[in-house]
């Protein structure tokens, strides 16, 4: 038998960390067995569901390289659900139901004042023909309900992840397979098509536990055998709450905005309830789905911690050649047109240990300084003016002028040596010349990026402004 799993996101948003993650864990488990991973937009909220949510999330899934084999789009299998709602009232298992919102809402507010469970009452379950056709004469549009059978009071199914799972009765009562729309409901779609899908599996999040009992009893007033399901554990904020906007970018577009690696996001939420046998916490999606196995998941409630996220993106930013780099970096760098690629390609590699994320890398003072020459602060030109600064920035320019140094750190103590002077003493103007600032990264690495003719201007420049009359006074 093939593996078939499904994705099922709902395009009412953006595809949040939660779901991201369960496509990864089918994506990885399909990949792994060699099965087959089915795209399900489950878009039937004709209210809520939008285009560009659907855009949102296809392209969220391609960015993560998180491919499927088959794609179906639930608005467009309406017919189908019809005809199976159609079949299950035929059949007596469903029944119209002409109960009005406001109807259901005070029954519900009864019951609980009594202290009883807001479940539906049946009031629609016997109505006779009379009653429907007086109920449609005053524009009432019927809803559709599965009638629940009384066996139904204790359901009980195995979880592959968890074991067994027992459900006492279920506490809706009869409940809507059809909107007054004529729209199905989420459970009868996803049972007729997992169904008519051949899903064999059914890896989800555990806030679907309490669907599966009503779906086991859907399968089985169709006469078909359900899919084996699954549940996975709940993602939680680093204050162990559940996972939500007040913890910073739970969706994957926020994250790929913010300059987040895909593979570094799929290493973290691999790890959020899965962990590879051995030591090692940095992964690949192939190294992944080469680990990946369900035996590994761990069902306790899993923390999304950007920290974490933000490591993990700097190892694998550390992975990436210069020219990767700068692909990568390309949709967030400013004002690069015309410079050497090459050039600015070196500059973010030396700038990138600095950095957890594409953004601050394109973002970053150390970068700007490399890539642009930067305008001498009063600060940086008042550290300049002391004369062994300035005797120390001509020694250098003199050197340079003859030829480029096989070593800068040999330059500098040759220079510092000559003039009586420490490295630092020397390496401190050289460096606020080349770079308009006190700190940043290793001053090799620097030349080696502004190249000959750039670093001997640079100095030039430095020089010419030390010699300008300070301003104001």
């Amino acid at each position: 038998m093939t593996l078939r799993v499904r994705f099922a996101p709902s395009p009412t948003g953006e595809l949040h960390v939660g779901g991201a993650r369960t496509a990864l864990f089918n994506w990885l488990w399909a990949r792994k067995e060699g099965g087959d991973l089915v795209l399900r937009v489950e878009d039937t909220d004709l209210a809520r569901s939008e285009q560009r949510f659907v855009r949102g999330i296809l392209e969220a899934l391609r960015w993560l390289g998180l491919d499927w084999d088959e794609l179906y789009f639930q608005s467009e299998r309406l017919p189908v659900y019809r005809k199976y709602v159609e079949r299950l009232l035929a059949e007596g298992k469903a029944y119209p139901c002409y109960c009005t919102p406001e109807e259901l809402a005070a029954r519900r507010r009864r019951a609980l004042s009594r202290g009883e469970a807001p479940e539906y009452d049946g009031h629609c379950r016997a109505l006779g023909r009379a009653e429907q056709e007086r109920y449609l004469a005053q524009g009432r549009r019927p809803a559709v309900r599965f009638r629940v059978p009384e066996e139904a009071k204790e359901t009980s199914f195995r979880d592959f992840l968890r074991g067994e799972v027992r459900f006492r009765r279920l506490t809706t009562g009869d409940f809507v397979i059809q909107k007054a729309d004529g729209t199905p409901t989420y459970n009868l779609a996803c049972v007729v098509d997992d169904h008519e899908m051949g899903i064999t599996h059914v890896l989800r999040g555990e806030d679907h536990i309490s669907n599966t009992p009503k779906q086991i009893w859907l399968y089985r007033a169709l006469g078909w055998d359900p899919p084996q399901f699954g549940h996975l554990s709940v993602i939680l904020g680093p204050d162990r709450r559940k996972l939500s906007k007040r913890h910073g970018a739970t969706s994957v577009e926020a994250l790929r905005e913010q300059g987040f690696l895909p593979e570094a996001v799929v290493n973290h939420l691999a790890l959020l309830g899965w962990s590879p046998k051995g030591e090692g916490e940095v992964f690949t999606p192939a190294e992944l789905v080469e680990r990946f196995s369900l035996d590994r998941v761990n069902l306790a409630p899993q923390v999304f911690d950007l920290a974490k996220l933000r490591w993990l993106n700097r190892q694998h930013l550390a992975r990436l050649s210069p020219q990767e780099l700068l692909e990568r970096a390309r949709p967030f760098l400013k004002g690069v047109a015309g410079l050497p690629e090459g050039r600015v390609a070196r500059a973010l590699a030396l700038v990138r240990p600095a950095v957890s994320t594409l953004a601050e890398l394109a973002d970053h003072p150390d970068l700007s300084a490399l890539l642009r020459r930067p305008r001498l602060g009063d600060e940086v030109v008042e550290g300049l003016r002391g004369p062994r600064a300035q005797e120390a920035l001509r020694a250098v320019l003199s050197r340079l002028e003859v030829g480029w140094p096989a070593d800068l750190r040999a330059l500098v103590g040759e220079v510092a040596g000559e003039l009586g002077l420490s490295r630092r003493e020397v390496f401190h103007p050289l460096r606020l010349a080349l770079t308009g600032r006190p700190q940043g990264p290793e001053l090799a690495g620097v030349v080696a990026v502004l190249g000959w003719e750039e670093t001997r201007a640079r100095i030039r420049s430095a020089l010419k402004a030390v010699e300008e009359p300070p301003t104001g006074g």
